[in-house]
């Protein structure tokens, strides 16, 4: 069996996490990417992530956020990041 391009139509999303050292150690920061990830798989399907790669960048802020807050802000962020392609595809530029 011969797994997917990373960028083809079928792939699962990638997703990476930049979380700075100004966040705090090690330990907050590992903590902080597993709650992103579980985040990322609770998301529902339609407004889940298309395929390729994904980087989220996060604010040291973050670690201060419950559950809820980081959903809803990473929510909001890939809304965001939706509309900002579909207006880019139908201008015909690229992002």
């Amino acid at each position: 069996m011969v797994p997917d391009p990373p960028d083809a139509p079928t792939a699962p999303p990638r997703v990476a996490f930049a979380i700075g050292r100004r966040t705090g150690g090690a330990v907050t920061r590992n903590r902080l990417r597993r709650q992103l990830r579980e985040v990322v798989r609770a998301l529902p399907q339609p407004e889940g992530l298309g395929p390729g790669a994904h980087l989220v960048i996060v604010r040291p802020e973050a670690v201060e956020q419950s559950f809820a807050e980081l959903r809803d802000h990473l929510s909001a962020a890939l809304d965001r990041a939706r509309r900002r392609a579909e207006a880019a595809t139908l201008s015909g530029s690229p992002s």
